[in-house]
């Protein structure tokens, strides 16, 4: 049985992430295991040329703190740490994983295939990809269907596959 002594749950403040932080809780409860939230902020952006883009408001850094210190387990024996980093999200999660020595990641997948996947990239696919540790993804449950009922992508599904 593999020990799970830490547990890295990378948030980006979705709904795929909060199915994830509930399964990351309850493992670290099932598992005595602390478990650290991570926020990855992109870096401000400056533009050069036709214009300059301002950079993100001074206080963004602040709000996105207070965000994460949101994001609380209802277990208070369970060891929360919350971090907040800058940078590219994939690079920084695994980067995190590696000091932190984490033994498993859980985190949110959009579940994009196709051609929504080639142009957004997959953050949970490099991190699948290149993790010291093993990864779960875990997407929102799917609607149980009535026998006979057929499913019907959402706007926003058949927007992700390509689908019109």
């Amino acid at each position: 049985m593999l020990p799970i002594r830490t547990i890295l749950h990378p948030t980006d403040f979705s709904e795929y992430s909060g199915y994830a932080f509930q399964l990351a809780c309850d493992l670290a409860r099932d598992y005595d295991a602390r478990l650290i939230v991570l926020h990855v902020a992109a870096p401000p952006v400056v533009v050069y040329g036709e214009g300059v883009l301002p950079p993100e408001p001074k206080d963004y850094k602040e709000r996105l703190r207070e965000r994460l210190q949101q994001v609380v387990i209802q277990d208070p024996k369970i060891p929360i740490e919350h971090r907040l980093i800058e940078g590219d999200a994939a690079r920084e999660i695994l980067r995190l994983a590696g000091e932190a020595k984490c033994n498993l990641i859980v985190m949110g997948t959009h579940g994009r295939t196709g051609l929504g996947r080639l142009l957004m990239g997959s953050v949970a696919e490099q991190v699948v990809r290149k993790a010291p540790c093993p990864v779960l993804t875990v997407k929102i449950p799917q609607r149980q269907l009535s026998p006979g009922e057929e499913a019907i992508p959402t706007m926003a599904e058949a927007a992700a596959s390509g689908e019109r």
